[in-house]
């Protein structure tokens, strides 16, 4: 977006897409300039826009008014609207139906929009945060985690209550769901996040994963006080927010080949990383260049590779190895053994990290494989119990299939370009079947094609049976 910003010292305007205000700033040496879209001041000296509590008030009061005096035009017109319309009435009756959409539809549009998108609210990118703008629209379009903020539920025991994040997060929310369309400036949660998470400070480009995982651990640790239930007797035992929605249970199973015993093993997780064909340790299955693909609402697409796949990859019965050998605990000696990891306890909120970014000693590289993925998902098959019962892995789902295990896709992000220059940007499910697209400070509608067929970097599903429409 190409937006028009004013030197502060002298009546120059300029853009700033085209350099055309930053070459005013060095030849006249004029350091300061304001956004005329978004009212923020950038600094040419510090390269970044600079936030000042007196200078945004005067940009909310000039904003206020502003809209205070568009609403009295508007007040206005209509006024003039009823005072003319008995002089409209003898006009001829062709040109009074060309002429009423124009002055009906309008309105609708204005009224229907302004209900559909409460709590979608673009986000400024204050140097390369593009994959924290993302991350932040997914997170304020979990219901659980909506409810639990915009009521205030959060109880802060922290000495320094400006230091704690999950305050922070409340504020957001209630910025993101406060009806206002003009982008949120998310300069504090930036800062806390250099605060608590030190090796995601500074203005480099950040991996979109480990930003979602890091917001998540601080989150989770300030926001432990808020825990209800907690056994006293185990500190690992927590029901915070987070852990109520994120956290699943993660099953591996390592089986010696000798005497068929098995070591049983769970460990939390917040979300499922998973090899992509292409990539170093991948299954064969690859997708045939040019196949004939259809978009589809399930990711059962002949010839491409599907989440389902990558799942199903994962867990997998895998061969260790006679390099890997592990001491048995019935044979008291090192044997060779299997491991299989299945899902012994879904989360409410199941996100898949789809493994694009590949490091192998001292290459790096991005995977574009593309990987189908379903607007509804089954997890049963993927269940510890299921393998248990010993179900097969192909075997397709059953009617019968119990309801909490099924998810609705709500959120994809997507990263754009290559790992040295990338931009990240989210679809975002509004209502049932609306979706729009965030980039940043711009939201457009998106249509299903477009979701579908985006490359997806992090999924995000939600369980059906606590999904409030």
């Amino acid at each position: 977006m190409n937006r028009l910003h004013s030197c502060l010292s002298c009546v120059f305007f300029g853009c700033f897409t085209e350099k055309h205000i930053h070459k005013h700033a060095e030849t006249k040496q004029h350091n300061l300039a304001v956004d005329l879209y978004h009212g923020v001041i950038y600094c040419f000296m510090c390269k970044d826009y600079v936030y000042d509590k007196d200078i945004e008030q005067i940009a909310k009061e000039t904003k206020e008014k502003i809209l205070k005096l568009l609403t009295s035009i508007s007040t206005d017109v209509s006024q003039q609207q009823c005072m003319t319309s008995g002089v409209e009435e003898k006009h001829s009756t062709c040109e009074s139906k060309e002429q009423e959409p124009k002055l009906v539809k309008p309105k609708k549009k204005r009224r229907k929009k302004s209900v559909c998108t409460v709590g979608l609210r673009g986000l400024i990118n204050l140097g390369n945060t593009c994959f924290m703008n993302c991350i932040v629209q997914a997170l304020t379009h979990i219901p659980l985690l909506k409810d639990f903020f915009l009521s205030d539920k959060h109880k802060c025991v922290m000495t320094s209550p400006s230091l704690c994040l999950v305050c922070e997060m409340s504020s957001l929310f209630h910025a993101m769901y406060s009806g206002s369309r003009t982008p949120h400036i998310p300069y504090k949660l930036l800062h806390l996040i250099w605060i608590h998470a030190e090796h995601l400070a500074g203005y480099r480009q950040q991996d979109a994963h480990e930003f979602l995982i890091a917001i998540l651990d601080v989150l989770h640790r300030h926001s432990k006080d808020d825990s209800v239930g907690q056994e006293a007797n185990n500190p690992n035992c927590c029901n915070c927010i987070i852990d109520q929605i994120f956290t699943g249970g993660l099953q591996s199973d390592v089986t010696c080949q000798a005497c068929h015993s098995v070591s049983t093993t769970i460990d939390p997780c917040w979300d499922i990383s998973l090899d992509l064909p292409g990539s170093c340790a991948t299954f064969s299955s690859q997708s045939p260049e040019g196949a004939d693909s259809t978009v589809s609402r399930d990711d059962h697409i002949p010839g491409i590779p599907s989440l389902t796949d990558c799942l199903q990859w994962f867990t997998r019965p895998e061969y260790l190895g006679s390099s890997a050998k592990i001491k048995c605990s019935s044979c008291q000696s090192y044997q060779e053994s299997t491991k299989q990891l299945t899902m012994k306890k879904l989360p409410i909120v199941a996100c898949f990290h789809l493994k694009r970014f590949e490091h192998v000693g001292k290459q790096r590289r991005k995977i574009n494989t593309f990987i189908s993925f379903p607007l509804e998902l089954d997890m049963t098959p993927f269940l510890a119990s299921t393998k248990d019962s010993g179900m097969k892995e192909d075997q397709p789902p059953t009617d019968c299939t119990p309801n909490e295990n099924k998810y609705s896709l709500f959120a994809v992000i997507n990263h754009h370009g290559t790992l040295e220059s990338g931009h990240y940007t989210s679809f975002i499910r509004q209502q049932k079947d609306q979706w729009f697209s965030c980039d940043d400070a711009i939201i457009t509608k998106a249509t299903i094609e477009d979701l579908l067929y985006s490359e997806g970097y992090l999924l995000f599903y939600h369980k059906q049976g606590l999904e409030k429409e």
